[in-house]
C-alpha cells in the first residue's frame, strides 16, 4: 500500500470526525446547560473540551480493538486483505445509505433525565431542537443540582456515545500498522475537538442561525458516500 492511500484515509477520517462533531448533539446541550446555569464562555468551552476528550477516548479504545483484530486478520489473509477491507467498507457505505433511505439516521445523545432518553429518533420537522424541552425535564439545567453534577452528566452523555462513524476508518488503516492507528487517533481527536469547540463558540457568540441541523438529516448519506468511495479506491489502487 502506498502513502496516497494513507492520505486518503486520513482526509476521509478528518471529514467524518469533523462533520460528526458539527451535529447539534455534540455542542448544543453544552450551550443550553451553560445558559441555564449562567456559565461564562471559558467554562462552557472547558466543559465541552473535557466531554469531547471522553468521547474521543472511548472511540479510540474501540478503534484499538478493531485495529488489533485487523492485524490478526491481515496476517492470515495476506495480499487479499486490502480487497477484503475495501469490500467491507463498501458494504458499510451501502448500510449507511440504507439508513438514510429508511429514515433511521444516526443514534442521538440525550440529556440525563429527559423524556426522550431512550428514543433513537428525534424530530426536527419544525426546524427547532428538542433539547430545550429535554433540558426542562433534566436535572442538568436545574439550579438544585450542583455544577459538578451538570458537568459530569454532560461528560457521561457524550463519552458513552462513541463516534460510530469513525470506526470503519480504523479498519481502513489496519494495513499501516500501529503507525496508522496512532495517526488516525490523532486525526479523530483534532477533528472532533475542533468541531465541537468551533460550533459551541459560534453559538455562544450569537451565531445561532447556522443550518447545521440540515447536515444531521443527511449524515448517513454522507457517511455512505465516503465509505463507499474509500472502499472502492482501496480496491482499485490495490488492483
Amino acid at each position: 500500500m502506498t502513502s496516497p492511500i494513507l492520505t486518503t484515509v486520513a482526509v476521509t477520517g478528518f471529514t467524518v470526525a469533523f462533520f460528526h462533531a458539527a451535529i447539534p448533539t455534540h455542542w448544543l446541550p453544552f450551550v443550553l446547560v451553560a445558559r441555564a446555569r449562567q456559565w461564562n464562555r471559558t467554562k462552557t468551552l472547558v466543559v465541552t473540551l473535557c466531554a469531547g476528550l471522553g468521547h474521543v477516548a472511548l472511540t479510540s479504545l474501540l478503534g484499538l480493538a478493531i485495529a488489533w483484530f485487523g492485524f490478526q486478520l491481515d496476517e492470515r489473509l495476506g495480499a487479499a486483505f486490502p480487497w477484503a477491507t475495501g469490500s467491507v467498507l463498501v458494504l458499510i457505505g451501502l448500510y449507511y445509505f440504507w439508513r438514510q433511505w429508511s429514515g433511521r439516521g444516526i443514534q442521538h445523545h440525550h440529556l440525563i433525565g429527559g423524556h426522550h432518553q431512550a428514543s433513537e429518533h428525534c424530530g426536527h420537522e419544525d426546524g427547532h431542537s428538542h433539547w430545550d424541552e429535554e433540558l426542562k425535564d433534566s436535572p442538568l439545567g436545574s439550579r438544585n443540582a450542583g455544577d459538578w453534577a451538570a458537568m459530569s452528566g454532560l461528560f457521561m452523555m457524550l463519552t458513552l456515545s462513541p463516534c460510530e462513524g469513525f470506526l470503519p476508518v480504523y479498519l481502513s488503516g489496519v494495513q499501516f500498522g500501529w503507525h496508522g492507528f496512532l495517526v488516525l487517533s490523532a486525526i479523530l481527536a483534532v477533528a472532533t475537538l475542533l468541531g465541537m469547540l468551533i460550533f459551541t463558540w459560534l453559538t455562544l457568540v450569537g451565531l445561532e442561525k447556522l443550518e447545521v441541523r440540515n447536515f444531521e438529516r443527511y449524515e448517513s448519506a454522507l457517511l455512505g458516500g465516503l465509505f463507499t468511495a474509500l472502499g472502492a479506491l482501496i480496491i482499485l489502487l490495490e488492483h
